[in-house]
């Protein structure tokens, strides 16, 4: 038991690691000069809290959020920018993991990354009303929405064609769970 857990600890870390990755490389794009509209950011460390949600379990991708928010804030942002994005962050992971259960039934990859990314807004506006005592924020959150169709639908992208790809090799969730309590 001890090995599994010891596993799944380097699985996460791994994981952690590519979201900090895919995070830093996103700063580097000027999305600010294309829509220059705060709080737009495309969200591509949500590919590996899609990741996790399909092939490990919610408690990795809960840790997998929580450890990159904490990180990236402390590398690239300030304690403003970790509130936003924890709670953007864990009520996106709450949304998909709510809709990953009717993946393939109701819902395909795409819609669970764009209601992941819509929750991720509303998690920001509710920081936002909360930081601001005030609810002039609120409108904001209809452009926000709006552009959560396009940052979902891109990480949605991006993550059908990873999964598509590992299914395609033979990786699958049954398949990491075996290899985990085998080893």
């Amino acid at each position: 038991m001890k090995n599994i857990a010891l596993k799944i600890t380097i699985i996460d870390g791994i994981l952690i690691s590519m979201a900090l990755i895919l995070s830093y490389v996103e700063r580097l794009f000027p999305i600010g000069f294309i829509i220059p509209i705060p709080g737009i950011k495309i969200g591509l460390a949500n590919i590996i809290t899609i990741f996790a949600l399909f092939y490990l379990d919610i408690k990795s991708a809960v840790i997998i959020a929580i450890i990159r928010c904490i990180i990236s804030s402390m590398l690239f942002g300030s304690v403003y920018s970790f509130l936003f994005s924890l709670s953007g962050a864990m009520i996106a992971l709450i949304a998909m993991a709510s809709l990953i259960r009717g993946y393939n039934r109701y819902f395909s990859i795409f819609g669970i990354s764009i209601g992941g990314a819509a929750a991720h807004n509303i998690g920001q506006i509710i920081i936002a009303t909360i930081l601001l005592k005030s609810s002039a924020v609120l409108p904001y959150l209809s452009i926000l929405l709006f552009s959560a169709i396009i940052t979902g639908t891109l990480t949605g992208f991006v993550s059908e064609k990873l999964i598509g790809y590992l299914d395609k090799i033979g990786i699958s969730k049954a398949l990491i769970c075996q290899k985990l309590s085998n080893s």
